[in-house]
Formats: C-alpha cells, structure tokens, sequence
C-alpha cells in the first residue's frame, strides 16, 4: 500500500494532459436519453450541488470484492477479492482519481484499474471513466453518468455485453467516512430487472 501511496502524484502528473480534453467534453450537458430510456427520471426534482458528494471518499482503503465473471447466465460462482482503493482530488477541484487493486483469495487472479470521476455543475451529475494507464487507455464504453439522492449515489451507462445492449448500473450506498458499499449492476431488459456481478465494500 505504501508503494502505490507514494506513487501516485506520478500518476496525477501523467493525466494532466487528458484531463483538460476529459473536462471540456464534460462541460457539455449529458441527456439522460443518451445513457438509457431515462433511468436518472428517479432524480426528479430540486437541483442541489453535488460537487462534494465523493468527499467521504478522499483517502486510502481496504477493499473486499465480490465478482460475478459469467454474467447474464443465472451463474452463482463469485470470486472474492482483498486489496486496496486509494482516492485523490485533482487540481485542487472535485475531481478525483482513484487507485484500485485487489488479488482473488487464491492467489490466482489480479485486478489493476483507475477511475477518473469529474463534476458537471451545468447538469448536476458526475461522470465517472475507467482508465488503463499501464496502455494509455480510456475504457472503451461510455462513462458512466449520475448523481446522489441523499446517501445513495446512482449511475448509468449501456454496453455491449457478449453480443447484447445491458444497462449498466452503479450504486453507492451506506457511504461514510469509514466505510462505503458499491454494486454493479447489468439490465438487459432496459432496467426491469436487473443482475448484481460486482460488490465492493470499502474500510478505513
């Protein structure tokens, strides 16, 4: 952990070039029929600033996942991860940029990832991207948009999965300074029902 902590204003210095493109196409409202047939209709009402919604994640983790990789499939075999999950702001804004890595209970496999969140003030949501800086990589989907409703985070965005269109869906909740859970979720039948694969609980 202490390696990663000390590596990461390297990692902030290599997205600083990516982050002023990432930010201007932020700058441009999000419409909720581009991500699904209007799943964020449950966000109705008062706009709020949610600019320091991801606070609480500032920081250094331990984080335990639970991963679901046949999905779609009524599959039950999950992988259970350990690792950690360090969170930095960027620029002095409330962007942020996250490290996450974990290895499966058995030893056997290894997750490496970062997470890019920014903060649209025009639309009130967060728009979040999965990065692979080891290949100078965004991930290939859409990032997913959306905002919090009291102590619930949700976000949305649709993919190809093995050949079919999913909603996809991540919720944080019970967050809190010392302890935060984060699901994933794919619909394939527009958000009627809906498949949990992966489960992160974080702990100071």
């Amino acid at each position: 952990m202490a390696v990663l902590r000390r590596a990461a204003p390297k990692f902030i210095v290599s997205l600083m070039s990516g982050l002023v493109w990432l930010m201007g196409a932020a700058a441009f409202p999000v419409a909720a029929t581009d991500i699904a047939t209007d799943p964020t209709a449950i966000f109705a009402g008062p706009q709020r600033d949610g600019s320091h919604d991801f606070d609480f994640l500032i920081g250094d983790w331990k984080a335990h996942v639970r991963r679901l990789p046949d999905r779609l499939n009524g599959s039950h075999a999950w992988v259970e991860y350990d690792g950690i999950s360090n969170h930095h702001k960027l620029l002095d804004t409330n962007a942020n940029f996250e490290q996450f890595e974990v290895t499966s209970t058995d030893k056997k496999l290894h997750i490496k990832a970062q997470t890019l969140r920014m903060y649209n003030p025009q639309t009130h949501q967060w728009i979040i991207y999965g990065l692979d800086l080891d290949n100078a990589e965004l991930d290939p989907a859409a990032p997913v948009v959306g905002q919090f409703h009291g102590n619930r985070g949700e976000f949305y965005n649709r993919i190809t999965w093995n050949g079919r269109v999913v909603l996809v869906r991540w919720m944080w909740l019970n967050v809190s300074p010392h302890a935060a859970h984060m699901e994933q979720s794919f619909s394939p039948d527009g958000g009627r029902n809906w498949e949990v694969n992966w489960i992160c609980d974080l702990s100071r």
